[in-house]
Formats: structure tokens, C-alpha cells, sequence
């Protein structure tokens, strides 16, 4: 498992969900990046950063007007501050050719922090929601080399079309699921903690903001969850990150 040493203020944040249909939203994260800018020692964003990604041509060629501003605030954030990418379940194929553009650089995650307030677990958080069996075989089927190398093959159009039918029928089937089945196994998380060992986890996925006090083989454990992203659509607007720093943990809500 990864292991990554950040030092001083790290902050956290995860499902934005950038795209072209949400510019509030994009203006609300991008004050938050100057915000991050001149508070943070690091940044950490953990994945589903953009609501779709169909490979790092796409942006680096001649990327829309949504997304060339997004990727210059993100290089204007990599060059204050460090800035790490980790991939989520819209964003996975976010590669090294986006990162060295933007002066970031690529987390896999899940991956172990080690920072002022002790080893913390990251996570996307979709790994964990292993009751959902229908995803997990999706998830398995899309993170295969073969198959991204033939889907990043097919011309810029084709990938768009089939990323949106993707989209569409995600949302259908959500509707067609119960909470529970989407939320995190607690059985994958105490796995996951014992494997890192470690006692936190900071996950995102879900759009469960909350932290969760858990007793893991006889100790006390914490289950962190960030808050998705959203001010054009839903009310009340939302967002937020987690605080990381030598008095411990925080969860932070716009």
C-alpha cells in the first residue's frame, strides 16, 4: 500500500464533480482552492474531482472553456501548494499526462498518510460499498488494463457517447437501489484499517458527510467522511473538505 509523509495543515476534499453543467459549483470549489492556497500546506483531492473523465488528451488538446479554466486553477493551487490527484469511480482514468500538466502529482489510493495528527487511511471510498455487487463487478471490469487501453483507443466523440449513456444508466440504476446497499460495508472498512494499520479512515463516494466513532478489535477507530459538491441543483447548496494538522482532525462545512 502506497504511503505518502505530509507534514503542516493537509486538507482533504472530494466529489466535486466538475463539468460543464455546474458552474456554481466550480465557483464555489474554486474559492476554495485560493482559500487552500494560502492556509494549506498540502492539498489533497481524493477523487471524482470531475463528473467524467475520458482520458487526458481530452483536456490537454483543446479542452472546453469549463475545463481549461478548472485545469488553470488547479496548476495555479499545484504551483502554491503541493497538490495530489487520487482517482475515484467518475474520474479513474485521470492519468500521469494530466498531473505533470497541472505540476501535481497522482495518489493511488487507498493509500496511508502519515501526517501531524498520526497515520491516517485514504480512500476514494467505493471500494468499501461491497454490497453493492452489481458496481463491484463493474468497477472490476473498468479498472482493467486492456480494457481502459482500448476505451482511451476510440475516438474523442465515441468515448463522450459512451461516458454519457455511463452516466445515464448510473443514475437509473441508483434509483433502483436502497441506501444501505450504496453506503460502506463496515466489514470492508475494519478489513481495510487492519490491513493499513491504522485507526482513521477519510473516504468520500458516498455523499454521507459525518464522522463515525467505530471500535476496531478492542480500540477506538473513526470513520471520516467528506461531503460532496453541489450549488447549482440541489437545496440546501453543500460542499466542504477535512482539516489535518497537529490538533487532529476536522470536518468542514460550507
Amino acid at each position: 500500500m502506497n504511503k505518502l509523509a505530509l507534514r503542516g495543515a493537509v486538507w482533504v476534499a472530494s466529489d466535486i464533480h466538475l463539468g460543464e453543467a455546474v458552474p456554481q459549483t466550480a465557483r464555489a470549489f474554486y474559492d476554495f482552492l485560493d482559500r487552500a492556497r494560502q492556509q494549506a500546506d498540502a492539498l489533497v483531492l481524493c477523487g471524482d474531482l470531475f463528473d467524467a473523465w475520458i482520458g487526458d488528451d481530452h483536456a490537454l488538446r483543446h479542452p472546453p472553456a469549463w475545463l481549461a479554466a478548472a485545469l488553470g486553477e488547479l496548476a495555479a493551487t499545484a504551483r502554491a501548494i503541493p497538490l495530489w490527484l487520487a482517482r475515484g469511480n467518475r474520474d479513474f482514468l485521470m492519468g500521469r499526462a494530466l498531473a505533470d500538466a497541472l505540476g501535481a502529482r497522482l495518489l493511488d489510493a487507498p493509500a496511508i498518510l502519515d501526517t501531524d495528527a498520526g497515520p491516517i487511511l485514504l480512500a476514494h471510498g467505493d471500494e468499501f460499498c461491497t454490497d453493492d455487487l452489481a458496481y463491484q463487478r463493474f468497477r472490476r471490469i473498468v479498472r482493467t488494463p486492456w480494457v481502459q487501453h482500448v476505451f482511451l483507443a476510440l475516438p474523442l466523440g465515441l468515448r463522450r457517447a459512451i461516458a454519457a449513456r455511463a452516466r445515464a444508466r448510473s443514475r437509473l440504476a441508483r434509483r433502483a437501489k436502497s441506501m444501505a446497499i450504496m453506503d460502506v460495508n463496515p466489514a470492508a472498512v475494519a478489513q481495510a484499517l487492519r490491513a493499513a494499520g491504522c485507526s482513521t479512515l477519510i473516504h468520500g463516494h458516498t455523499h454521507r458527510p459525518a464522522i463515525h466513532d467505530l471500535e476496531l478489535d478492542g480500540r477506538a477507530a473513526r470513520r471520516f467522511v467528506l461531503p460532496d459538491w453541489e450549488f447549482d441543483q440541489d437545496a440546501p447548496h453543500r460542499g466542504g473538505w477535512i482539516e489535518i494538522d497537529a490538533a487532529g482532525i476536522r470536518l468542514q462545512r460550507l
